[in-house]
């Protein structure tokens, strides 16, 4: 048995595979077409979707170690929680609340949206022709409905949610796999692509670039450290726990770089530039209109997966708060028929549809990297400490120089960010510290 009777019931391979389904999301379907436009250069592109992958690897190296010596459910909430404060795990929470879990959300509806507009090109055509609505709010209509139906689905039982949910990730490991072997297979695109580059104008500018196109990446990445909010459910996590992290981030490095390289190949770097459905655009280049429409539609709906898992998981995260006093009392209350935490369910969706209304796709991903991008820092920074107090028993070779490379990234993406985007980061950097005195107020009033 384990925290709070959690079973450990879950073997390597199922574990792996929380960690591919969870980082296999929007990012891969939706960043590339907007960091070439600010990159110009596919070579570049590539190389730094490497070495987010090995900024990823690191991650997963140091958080492998805290779980297998904290093997509980939880992740950045528990270790924060242990190692330093309770304080920062709550913060850690609440951004979960507000960014991880809502913004992200916003993000994977956006994403499926833009997609099924490209399936769909007469749907926007209509409104734009016969209505005062623009193609943008086309868009951001679509995002709302879809976080609608799932917010009504999964407010009305877990197992006809689960059902749902496994059917779409299914379908986007598929997915994935087609849009490699065919597009690598086809013969109808242009290695030439690869060559065609507009170099970064150089100094400061390009580093701040660069920063922000990493930190885009990263949130793509997302995901690397899933199996730690599973812990408790790990069979030998002091094995299982690591290896699972680190497999599953190693496989989706492969995946994610074939992908990009079938964008390239696929689409003129200028054609590239911008675009969100990245997929059905590379698609549509290789195997015609047809094509185009088939995979924008699948991958409108591969997208699904994501943005279920998220109104699954994260009102659980807001419920475990509430119950513990530190988020509000209501949101603790189940519904008598369906046995969910409902009304976590229609807030977070409250707040992701506000953030779809506000926001456009690029903010939306500037202010969830830049938000997501502080507390693995200060996670991993722990595992310093609990070395120096010799609380680490079972140890993973390498330290401390995946500790290193992944806080001094994470440090200088964040840094080079902020200055790139300064309005976003404010607002991310302004989400957390309102967590600050919300704690006070819970911890008072529950």
């Amino acid at each position: 048995m384990s925290q709070k009777g959690l079973r450990r019931s879950l073997g390597l391979f199922p574990a792996t595979n929380i960690v591919i389904a969870n980082i296999i999301g929007a990012g891969i379907f939706t960043t590339s077409g907007l960091l070439m436009a600010d990159l110009g250069s596919p070579a570049l592109l590539i190389i730094l979707w490497i070495a987010g992958g090995i900024i990823a690897i690191c991650g997963a190296l140091s958080y492998g170690e805290l779980g297998a010596n904290i093997p509980e459910a939880g992740g950045e909430y528990l270790f924060l929680s242990r190692i330093f404060h309770p304080s920062l795990g709550f913060l850690s929470g609440w951004v979960s609340f507000i960014v991880g879990f809502s913004a992200a959300i916003s993000a994977s509806a956006l994403g499926s949206a833009e997609y099924m507009l490209r399936g769909l090109p007469h749907l926007a055509e209509w409104f734009s022709a016969n209505t005062v609505i623009s193609t943008s709010l086309v868009s951001k209509i679509i995002a709302v409905l879809i976080v609608l139906i799932f917010t009504l689905i999964h407010s009305r039982g877990i197992e006809s949610g689960s059902k749902v949910q496994n059917l779409l990730t299914i379908i986007k490991v598929i997915l994935i796999a087609l849009i490699i072997i065919a597009g690598l297979s086809s013969g109808r695109g242009d290695i030439s692509n690869f060559t065609k580059s507009e170099p970064l104008t150089g100094g400061l500018g390009s580093y701040k670039t660069i920063g922000l196109s990493v930190m885009w990446i990263m949130y793509a990445y997302s995901g690397w450290n899933a199996s730690t909010y599973i812990g408790s459910e790990i069979k030998n996590p002091g094995r299982n726990l690591p290896a699972s992290l680190l497999i599953g981030t190693g496989i989706v490095i492969v995946l994610f770089v074939l992908v990009n390289m079938v964008y390239i190949y696929a689409i003129p770097p200028d054609e590239m530039k911008g675009v969100i459905s990245i997929g059905g655009l590379a698609m549509g280049k290789l195997f015609g209109k047809g094509a185009e429409i088939f995979f924008s539609l699948i991958i409108s709906f591969a997208l699904f997966s994501s943005l279920s898992a998220y109104i699954i998981i994260g009102p659980r995260v807001y419920y475990a708060m509430a119950k513990d006093g530190l988020f509000f009392k209501s949101v603790s209350r189940i519904h008598p028929r369906f046995n969910v935490p409902a009304r976590a369910i229609y807030l977070q969706s409250l707040i992701s549809i506000i953030i779809i209304i506000t926001g456009t796709f690029d903010q939306i991903i500037t202010y969830l990297g830049f938000s997501l991008g502080v507390f693995p820092i200060l996670v991993i920074a722990g595992s310093f400490k609990l070395r120096r107090e010799k609380k680490i028993k079972i140890r993973i070779k390498g330290y401390p120089v995946p500790q290193i490379i992944y806080m001094l990234a994470g440090i200088i993406i964040l840094i080079l960010s902020f200055m790139q985007r300064p309005v976003e980061s404010s607002i991310a950097l302004a989400t957390i510290a309102v967590g600050i005195p919300a704690y006070i107020l819970f911890r008072r009033y529950n």
